[in-house]
């Protein structure tokens, strides 16, 4: 074999273990807490559960090419956070779901749960989904083409463009969820990722800063 395909298995092994403990410790921590009942599938929680976890799950596919991309040993370490959190949130989301006794899969629009329009208090308003479908801050199918294509300083720099803009999507879906949710684990979650995301993009705008370059437009709304 190979030794950069050896190095390549060794760290997705890594990945996986540590991916696997992370979710089995996400679903401990959540099982004491989680009532079951009453969780109806067009509710924002249960559009939190399945929006989110099609959100992260292209957020792990984008840190996985850029750690194969890039030799920077901070942005690596970044991407290899981003895959391990947001993998094992969405073991957690999948099991939440499961315990409701819903689908995973929703049956009607994405985003549905989410108004579409700015709502009174703190309930932020939600941009138009791209034509395609694509939920707020999500990479086009032509822009994870680029991004796979990718190499070194050119990747580095897409990479940190398209995570900043979909981590703002994600904080704008957790920032409604905690707004419309009144389930204690969803809300909990949702915070959690408002901080750790809005922590992330602050880090990201500085490494893009130091690349000479600047974010995409932000899909969040003015403050």
């Amino acid at each position: 074999m190979p030794p950069s395909a050896s190095r390549r298995f060794d760290w997705t092994g890594a990945v996986a273990g540590i991916v696997a403990g992370a979710i089995a410790a996400f679903v401990l921590m959540w099982a004491t807490h989680l009532n079951t009942r009453g969780v109806a599938s067009d509710s924002p929680d249960a559009g939190f559960a399945r929006d989110m976890a099609t959100h992260h799950a292209q957020a792990a596919e984008m840190s996985f090419i850029v750690r194969d991309a890039s030799t920077d040993p901070k942005l690596r370490t970044l991407a290899y956070d981003i895959i391990v959190t947001q993998t094992a949130q969405r073991g957690v989301f999948m099991g939440w779901l499961q315990a409701w006794g819903l689908p995973q899969a929703a049956s009607g629009p994405r985003m549905a749960w989410m108004p579409m329009h700015e709502q009174a208090g703190s309930m932020p308003a939600m941009p138009e989904m791209h034509g395609d479908g694509l939920m707020p801050g999500m990479a086009t199918a032509t822009e994870m083409e680029r991004l796979g294509e990718a190499r070194g300083a050119d990747a580095e720099v897409l990479f940190l463009q398209l995570m900043i803009r979909h981590h703002e999507g994600g904080v704008l879906m957790a920032r409604a969820a905690i707004s419309l949710s009144s389930r204690e684990e969803v809300t909990t979650m949702a915070k959690a990722i408002d901080a750790t995301q809005s922590g992330e993009i602050a880090t990201m705008r500085e490494m893009l800063g130091a690349r000479g370059a600047a974010a995409l437009p932000s899909v969040l709304p003015a403050n």
